[in-house]
């Protein structure tokens, strides 16, 4: 992972403005380097992860699936050949419009700021690489969104790299990095339990597994 260049004091609030700000140049930053992105993250395994959602889910197959920051749809596209119904939601334009086309999905545009969900809709929620964009200060509600949209014992995971409760930019992109024990906090919250985490990429020393991935039920 690469380092923070500016670290944000978490105890002074943003305003709406100041939030709204810090989501456009994330987004930006996206929009403007999109076939690149998908260039170099076309072929990376995550089926790690998507079996681990696909796991503890309880409903019966087919399964309604919300992939929260789909990018260009490389999972979302997995999903659907899998069978199941997949929808994607991305706040960049440019993503939004080169994941219909690749996977076939419907695909919402909707800032993670500003999201308008369906309540107890989705079997699963599949956020990977995608919640640590969310300022600390906007997560506890983000999550109660993702738990709302939820159909009861609903499925969350979440894949996110993982640092010392840091948040603030990269370059141009605004990143929180969470330490498993903030993240249970904020789950827990949220009105989550934990099924089970683990760190990636697999087979290497954990200081070099700078993703910390997590499943998650909805139980309230």
């Amino acid at each position: 992972m690469e380092q923070v260049k500016h670290i944000m004091n978490k105890h002074i609030p943003l305003s709406a403005p100041e939030l709204n700000a810090l989501s456009h140049r994330t987004l930006d930053h996206y929009n403007q380097r999109a076939e690149d992105f998908f260039a170099g993250t076309r072929d990376h395994d995550v089926s790690q992860n998507i079996a681990a959602l696909l796991h503890y889910i309880d409903a019966p197959a087919p399964f309604v699936l919300l992939d929260l920051g789909c990018g260009p749809g490389r999972d979302l596209k997995t999903f659907s050949e899998l069978g199941h119904r997949a929808v994607g939601v991305d706040g960049s334009a440019r993503f939004a419009e080169m994941a219909r086309a690749y996977s076939g999905c419907e695909v919402w545009q909707q800032d993670f700021l500003k999201l308008d969900l369906p309540a107890a809709y989705f079997d699963g929620v599949y956020a990977n690489a995608s919640l640590f964009h969310v300022p600390s200060q906007a997560l506890p509600r983000v999550l109660q969104q993702l738990h709302a949209t939820l159909k009861p014992n609903g499925v969350l995971f979440s894949s996110n790299p993982r640092g010392n409760n840091e948040e603030g930019w990269n370059q141009d992109r605004y990143g929180a990095y969470h330490d498993l024990e903030s993240w249970r906090a904020y789950m827990t919250v949220a009105g989550f339990v934990e099924l089970t985490h683990f760190y990636r990429p697999p087979g290497l020393p954990i200081a070099q597994q700078h993703w910390l991935a997590s499943v998650w039920r909805k139980v309230s």
